[in-house]
């Protein structure tokens, strides 16, 4: 059962906002924001089997992927997508599922979250199999959509995580590896796309980067897999070059444009 008064939907601790300043707003929000580390610091316990998790399927070909509605879902799009050119990741290894679909990225779709069936069939889409970890975001931890993706998941012997921002709340209880993230009342009462949304941001950042350290995609402290799609990220790549190998700008360019990846290049003049 959902609880009477979930985290999330408590009576923010200001009032009267429409009548405050524009630098009490925004001392307000941001003494807010100063909470949510620490609450994510005090869950990196359950974040860290959940990864090793992540980890162990995604080297016997399983793949991640993150469910969720409204800034939850968005929120695990944008985490799915910056994969591929973060670390060179196929797109089918990261993917991030957003109830109403690619519409709801940018609009509301009208009871979309409402939907306890609709999640599984858009993961049976993807062929989702038993090698698959499958991740529900919701802030209030019990949005049907996820809450039943999440249960067909476990009932199809696939790994299941959670991230919500209200304890003991129902996606919870259909995950393997749960973690809440209780960051209390918003500044604007009810407004999770602030520091629930900045909580569940802060956890994927964790799990999608340590997850690909794991598996090999970081060299030191270099994205060296990184997909060269723009000349900000070429010039990175020389710079990465130049220093790993003690070379000029000129012959880093030249070995770039050869090998075509900064970890090519590294793997041949090393």
């Amino acid at each position: 059962m959902k609880k009477d008064n979930p985290d999330t939907e408590k009576e923010s601790h200001y009032s009267n906002l429409d009548q405050m300043s524009t630098e009490e707003i925004l001392k307000g929000i941001n003494a807010e924001d100063k909470k949510v580390a620490n609450v994510v610091e005090q869950q990196i316990p359950k974040i860290e089997p959940l990864i090793h998790a992540i980890v162990r399927q995604l080297k016997l070909g399983g793949r991640l992927f993150y469910i969720g509605a409204g800034t939850s879902g968005r929120i695990g799009v944008l985490d799915a997508s910056e994969c591929p050119p973060t670390f060179g990741v196929s797109d089918n290894v990261v993917i991030g599922i957003i109830a109403g679909g690619e519409t709801a990225i940018r609009k509301a779709v009208e009871n979309a979250e409402d939907d306890a069936n609709q999640a599984w069939e858009d993961l049976k889409k993807h062929a989702i199999s038993s090698a698959d970890v499958v991740i529900g975001i919701a802030a209030s931890g019990n949005t049907p959509y996820v809450i039943g993706g999440l249960k067909k998941a476990r009932e199809n012997n696939c790994i299941t995580g959670s991230i919500s921002c209200n304890s003991d709340c129902l996606i919870s209880k259909e995950a393997d590896y749960p973690i809440e993230l209780v960051v209390g009342p918003e500044f604007l009462t009810g407004s999770t796309r602030m520091k629930a949304g900045t909580s569940q941001k802060l956890v994927l950042n964790m799990i999608s980067t340590a997850v690909m350290i794991q598996l090999g995609k970081v060299k030191g402290n270099k994205m060296v897999d990184m997909q060269l799609s723009n000349e900000k990220l070429v010039n990175r790549g020389i710079k990465m070059i130049m220093d790993e190998l003690a070379i000029d700008e000129q012959q880093a360019v030249d070995l770039l444009k050869k090998y075509k990846s900064v970890r090519a290049v590294l793997t041949k003049m090393k």
